[in-house]
């Protein structure tokens, strides 16, 4: 697969920042809080155009921190005080937070000196807080149930959580004098924020480490405080860069060399900055994989940077021309869908998407259950799970030029497999995936041998999906979602998984559907089966599809990047052995399959999935 494919990445890049979009419009509020305008169920369209805006931004200015004042009604209030601690500097954010409390309590919320030491708690709120009537004492207490989201460092890392608690509890006395507001007379000892407020007060932002070989780059998923300065956000970035990975991805990337650390803040404005580091053996080499690491990490700017070391100028690098010249990561060749009819793949006719013949030789497209394709270069890779006389199920496994003739079948039978996934961070001439089988998750190869890969997780394993970039995969294990980092450095191995919070429970499927995105399906806490889609670290979730009638059994996305094709955030899913795609939500009729010989099986087609 090459990584010189500039053009396609920028185009994938701004399918990220498309997601932003999405989450301001369509996140998830518990009832009774959705009356500010925001839905609670977004069915998502998109047309790919126009710009998107930044999280934590109205109109490109930071949004207005709240004061105790805004509201003196205790549920507003409390929100607002939810708000308080991610409204700006993370060293001022006990400041604003005693803001909203009382001389009385104000001792019982402990204050960490150093703002390295400062950790922000990030809840979900599940419901609407409850109100107990104001007291003999002019007391009322507000009770708010919460989901532990994680836990907000200074690097920008959203860690999982450290707190078990499901809910707190306020304590609000009015303020003096009379009229002038409400008070905290109780609160935990933790600074808490909602994941609301780190939409409206923080900038996602990624930045990208290299891959064990360093032939492409991983995307770290990071969060900066709007307030921040635009002179100041390249200083930040680089801090982030010499501090090394989030602690989950790390098994999957290398960092920069140990010892590289800024020697001051970066400078620099309208199109030229400055970065000074110390880097021991900083070769031409090094500086060369820095400077593609920067230009990815800091997207918006263009112009040039001067790297230098230790005071003295090595290297100067035009970011945009970084960009193109060289990609992050393969981005993949335009989309075209399939999906299983009759036990055979057939491609798909979606208003006027590009399709794609079968790049299978026919013999071999028979008895499939399920299916995966990826393409690297000029090669296709397949996987099929294909059913025998005996009802067991095989994994099938080919590549080459299309159309792909040659498989090998696994000895091994199974009583169900997943949806396979390609690792794409293989050279194509050694293909590897990914796949679930009889609840335990199994490495192939080319040649479909299988082999147990251990998993640090409780129940069955039932689907793996792969990203883009190749070395982060989501699962799903015993009914819950986890992340983890994929190294292919001398073989296949996955790091220690890491569950995400989420509203679903009983999730069945998942896959990447952006850069930083994952969609996946479960059942709501009514139980009835939905469709979400949820960050890559579990702090931003929103409802795509509620009422499915059916829990999901495949589930297929499109997570950009080519260059046409497809609507961003295109999803596919299979529920009842009816398979089913958004953009609008609609199944997939018999007549949107192509190419059904005659006299085949009038059916549903089933397991869709994507082609690119």
């Amino acid at each position: 697969m090459s990584v010189r494919s500039g053009r396609a990445l920028q185009a994938r890049t701004k399918v990220g920042r498309r997601v932003l979009v999405v989450l301001v419009s369509g996140l998830l509020l518990p009832a009774g809080l959705a009356g500010c305008g925001i839905p609670r169920e977004t069915e998502v369209q998109v047309d790919g155009s126009g710009p998107a805006a930044e999280a934590g931004a109205l109109n490109g200015s930071p949004a207005r921190p709240p004061t105790p004042r805004d509201s003196d009604e205790p549920v507003p209030f409390i929100e607002n005080y939810l708000r308080a601690a991610a409204a700006g500097e993370r060293e001022q954010a006990y400041g604003r937070v005693k803001d909203f409390i009382g001389q009385e309590a104000k001792s019982r919320l402990t204050e960490k000196q150093q703002s390295s030491e400062i950790e922000l708690t990030v809840v979900r709120l599940r419901e609407k807080p409850e109100v107990t009537p104001e007291n003999n004492q002019g007391t009322r207490e507000v009770t708010v149930k919460v989901q532990q989201v994680g836990v907000l460092r200074a690097d920008g890392t959203l860690d999982p959580p450290q707190a078990s608690e499901t809910e707190y509890v306020f304590q609000l006395r009015r303020a003096e004098p009379a009229g002038s507001g409400l008070l905290l007379a109780d609160v935990p000892n933790v600074l808490l924020i909602s994941d609301t407020a780190l939409r409206e007060y923080y900038r996602s932002r990624t930045i990208y480490f290299w891959n064990p070989d360093q032939s492409r780059l991983v995307p770290d998923l990071r969060y900066l405080p709007s307030s921040v300065p635009a002179e100041r956000r390249v200083t930040d970035v680089v801090k982030w860069l010499t501090g090394g990975p989030s602690d989950w991805l790390a098994p999957g990337v290398t960092g920069l060399p140990d010892g590289t650390r800024p020697i001051n803040n970066a400078t620099g404005a309208d199109g030229h900055w400055e970065v000074n580091l110390t880097m021991p053996g900083a070769d031409d080499k090094k500086l060369g994989l820095l400077a593609t690491q920067l230009a990815w990490s800091l997207p918006e700017l263009s112009g040039q940077l001067d790297l230098k070391i230790q005071n003295q100028k090595r290297r100067t690098v035009d970011l945009s021309e970084e960009r193109t010249a060289h990609a992050a990561y393969p981005a993949g060749e335009v989309p075209a869908r399939f999906s299983v009819y009759d036990g055979a793949i057939r491609p798909l006719s979606i208003g006027n998407e590009p399709r794609a013949a079968v790049p299978l030789e026919p013999a071999a497209n028979k008895n499939v259950v399920a299916a995966a394709l990826a393409r690297a270069d000029d090669q296709v890779l397949a996987a099929l799970v294909v059913t025998g006389a005996d009802r067991r199920q095989r994994l099938k496994v080919g590549s080459g030029p299309e159309p792909v003739t040659v498989f090998n079948t696994s000895d091994e039978t199974y009583g169900a497999l997943g949806r396979p996934t390609w690792l794409r961070s293989l050279d194509e001439r050694h293909p590897a995936g990914l796949v679930a089988a009889d609840g335990k998750l199994y490495r192939f190869d080319g040649a479909a041998g299988m082999s147990p890969v251990p998993l640090a997780v409780p129940g069955p394993v039932v689907a793996v999906a792969g990203s883009l970039d190749g070395h982060r995969i989501a699962l799903v294990s015993g009914g819950a979602l986890y992340v983890a980092a994929v190294s292919v450095d001398g073989g296949v191995v996955v790091g220690q998984p890491r569950r995400l919070a989420t509203l679903l429970t009983g999730v069945s499927a998942v896959d990447w559907v952006a850069e930083n995105e994952l969609v996946l399906a479960g059942n709501e806490p009514d139980r009835r089966p939905a469709i979400h889609q949820i960050t890559v670290d579990g702090a931003q979730e929103t409802a795509l599809k509620r009422d499915i009638g059916a829990e999901v059994t495949q589930l297929a996305a499109y997570p950009g990047g080519a260059v046409g094709g497809l609507p961003s955030l295109s999803y596919m899913y299979e529920a009842n052995k009816v398979a089913f795609r958004n953009n609008p939500i609609d199944i997939i009729k018999r007549e949107q399959v192509l190419d059904v010989p005659v006299g085949s099986r009038a059916t549903n087609p089933t397991a869709p999935f994507f082609l690119y």
